[in-house]
């Protein structure tokens, strides 16, 4: 039989395949006369004890390897392909679809639509299920593969259909029953599209997921965003304030059903939409642990708690005598969206009234490139950035949460990077989380000291 290679792109030192004589280039053909389909498979199976893997060596050989381990251990192989298997693209055609409404001219990794269900599990993507065939599901549920977040939408099936563009789409939410039938757990996801799947249509998706609980353990509603590139695009308008106090009025209800008949409240609503309807953000535990935190669903809650408990902190250190903060100081900026600006004007304002010589501002950000309608911190560009602050007193830092960054590089969305906006703003630029410890550790390691 001939087995798909999957070429290794680096062997850890002293690992059990550096041990064997596996090295970079190298290709893995098999285990235990097995294929290996993609990394599911490859992690599925090296958790035997004892194994054989078959090796393809750079110069053609191939080798069969006898592997006697403990259960846990890895083998140590990266390989090319974190998924070693070709990314699945978006069949559908969303009518919110937020890539369709990018400009031209971004990297191109920006314009590819995944809609693969491996990276549910791997990166925490959310998926719709159009892209996966009964082999996927059947996978799911043999690796015993959970959470798999699902983006839902609607469950009315041709309310579905039309809004995904895909005429399977309906169909699709036949596969959720057969999760929750496997005791697979799921996460949902309906991005709220004005007089489209909002008020009745949104009563509906939510009690009609409930019925899947608590393996369907949260169910998030977002606003649709709307950037100024929708040219072509179907007619949808921004979520106001009266459609945002019916949204959380339904979620509120569901929640409350949830949380008398399972003990989770499985219905959540994204911090923008609190916002909107001017109400105030649902206490900490509320959010059944944050499982929707990048879906932006809880985010100022948690930064708001974090902020006070660093706050806490660092006033028993000074009370304590451990830190003098008469002795740093320092000026800084520190940038962010519009929507969030006075949350975290207030939490980082209160960290740093326990420093008398630090002085802080906060600057939000209007995001020109994608329109004012965008307004949350991590859809900011650095040319944004760079042309609403140039010629501001910005003190000696600034201050750049590490949502407006790609994930593994320290550049924006329009490819600006760090460097760009040191050389031009004139000012020492530092990436820091969205909490209070990371303000606290900048103070103490960042300012003059006397």
């Amino acid at each position: 039989m001939e087995y798909r290679g999957h070429i290794i792109k680096s062997v850890e030192k002293g690992s059990i395949a550096d041990e064997m004589g596996v090295e970079s280039g190298d290709a893995l053909l098999c285990i235990d006369d097995k294929p290996v389909e993609d990394v599911f498979d490859y992690r599925f199976f090296v958790q035997n004890e004892e194994l054989t893997v078959l090796i393809r060596k750079k110069n053609g050989e191939e080798w069969e390897l006898d592997i006697e381990k403990d259960e846990a251990e890895d083998l140590g192989i990266e390989f090319e392909s974190g998924l070693m298997d070709e990314y699945r693209s978006c069949r559908n055609k969303c009518i919110f679809c937020f890539i369709d409404q990018m400009p031209k001219g971004m990297r191109p990794t920006l314009y590819f639509k995944d809609d693969d269900s491996r990276l549910s599990f791997l990166q925490g993507n959310y998926v719709t299920l159009t892209n996966m065939d009964d082999h996927d599901i059947d996978r799911i549920i043999k690796y015993r593969l959970s959470p798999i977040n699902i983006s839902v939408h609607t469950t009315n099936p041709s309310l579905r259909c039309e809004m995904l563009n895909n005429r399977f789409a309906g169909e699709a939410l036949h596969k959720i029953q057969k999760l929750y039938d496997a005791g697979i757990v799921m996460n949902g996801q309906i991005v709220l599209c004005k007089g489209v799947n909002d008020r009745e249509e949104l009563k509906r998706t939510l009690y009609d997921l409930l019925e899947y609980a608590p393996l369907m353990q949260s169910v998030s509603v977002v606003p649709v965003g709307l950037t100024k590139y929708r040219e072509g695009l179907y007619p949808l308008d921004s979520i106001d304030e009266e459609d945002a106090q019916s949204a959380l009025d339904i979620i509120d209800e569901v929640a409350a059903k949830a949380y008398a008949r399972f003990g989770i409240h499985f219905a959540h609503a994204s911090d923008e939409i609190y916002i909107l309807a001017q109400r105030p953000f649902p206490e900490s535990d509320e959010y059944d642990e944050y499982p929707q935190l990048e879906n932006g669903v809880g985010m100022l809650r948690l930064m708001h708690d974090e902020y006070e408990r660093a706050y806490e902190k660092v006033r028993c250190d000074i009370k304590a005598g451990i830190i003098d903060p008469q002795k740093y100081t320092a000026s800084f900026t520190a940038v962010t969206g519009q929507l969030a600006k006075e949350y975290v004007m207030s939490a980082t304002s209160r960290i740093c009234s326990l420093f008398p010589n630090v002085t802080f501002n906060v600057f939000a950000v209007r995001n020109d490139f994608f329109g004012e309608n965008i307004t949350v911190a991590g859809l900011i560009t650095g040319q944004d950035i760079i042309k609403q602050l140039k010629g501001m007193k910005l003190g000696k830092h600034l201050l750049i949460p590490d949502c407006m960054m790609k994930a593994d590089e320290d550049i924006f969305l329009d490819n600006t990077t760090i460097p760009e906006l040191e050389s031009t703003l004139q000012v020492k630029s530092h990436i820091v989380k969205s909490n209070g410890l990371d303000l606290v550790d900048f103070i103490l390691k960042e300012a003059d000291y006397e």
